[in-house]
């Protein structure tokens, strides 16, 4: 598919209770999808805010919290906050986004009932001191694996994202080899000749399949730009797969269960349906337990 010939669908989480059928094959066939308006007024402000007591801590200093991630600014040359790891275990209001019916009611869609959520992070580009994301894939499909659902990313921006801070994306690269990612990430320089941006406006959210190319170039007077991702898998390929153990998989249930509670009894949510969160077969949940933790670090699940 020529890039003159990928029309980005219109979708409004305000007016949609999840993603059309038509939308869906969009996302398969591309790799991406963006939702507007899917976190807005007081919701928007309390995670603005709290991202922001997050963001401002690892500029003063963590005390060699792991959590928090550096990189060289491309103006000071110096250390520069662009990563901030599990921010659902610090902020309850990133529980109950965790918990966002028409995200949870899309993802559904595309992965089936039994969807666990592996991931929650903050990508971040500091003000004028962006740091360059060469094009990559964030993984790939396990080897072996024939089952066709999707595993992604869901990207929610905390502020605009405009032509200096976007995300970039190729088209329909989720479909291609090994070889024909690796050759164009081989290639010199952030060049954009068969890609599209994607400028985001807060509250938006792109879906991002973990196999689709994307980057984004250095930033030059760039604003400050807050991106939250939560990673989901279909219960079936994590299970087979990995990688993360069963234990790991059960812990992030209930943490799923306990988010959608919290988000029930959120102000801001009273107009909601809540998701109705029902795996089937070896993922069903008799008896939902308060999790142990928000916290389950990956390399203490990670399959030998």
């Amino acid at each position: 598919m020529g890039l003159a010939n990928v029309i980005i669908p219109v979708v409004d989480a305000r007016v949609q209770d999840a993603i059309s059928d038509e939308q869906a094959q969009f996302f398969l066939d591309n790799g991406f999808l963006v939702i507007r308006n899917v976190v807005v007024g007081e919701e928007l402000r309390l995670v603005q805010d709290e991202m922001q007591k997050l963001y401002d801590k690892g500029v003063a200093g963590n005390d060699g919290d792991p959590d928090y991630m550096y990189g060289i600014g491309v103006k000071s040359g110096q250390q520069i906050l662009r990563r901030i790891e599990y921010v659902i275990d610090k902020s309850d209001p990133m529980k109950a986004l965790l918990a966002h019916p028409f995200i949870l009611r899309s993802v559904e869609k595309l992965q089936g009932r039994n969807l666990i959520p592996t991931w929650d992070s903050m990508v971040l580009k500091a003000p004028d001191e962006g740091v360059i994301v060469p094009w990559h894939r964030d993984a790939a499909v396990p080897a072996g694996c024939t089952d066709t659902r999707p595993i992604f990313n869901v990207d929610f921006y905390l502020d605009e994202a405009d032509l200096k801070t976007c995300l970039w994306v190729i088209p329909g690269s989720n479909k291609w080899t090994k070889a024909e990612s690796d050759a164009r990430c081989a290639q010199p320089g952030f060049t954009t000749e068969d890609a599209i941006p994607v400028p985001m406006q807060p509250g938006d959210v792109i879906f991002h399949n973990i196999e689709v190319l994307h980057g984004s170039p250095e930033g030059d007077g760039n604003p400050l730009r807050r991106t939250v991702y939560y990673e989901f898998r279909p219960g079936e390929i994590e299970a087979e797969f990995g990688p993360h153990t069963l234990e790991y998989l059960a812990n992030k249930q209930h943490v799923l269960l306990d988010c959608i509670e919290r988000r029930k009894a959120a102000a801001y949510s009273q107009d909601e349906t809540p998701y109705a969160y029902k795996p089937t077969g070896a993922f069903a949940i008799s008896s939902p337990k308060q999790p142990e933790q928000y916290r389950y670090a990956h390399e203490f699940y990670w399959r030998r």
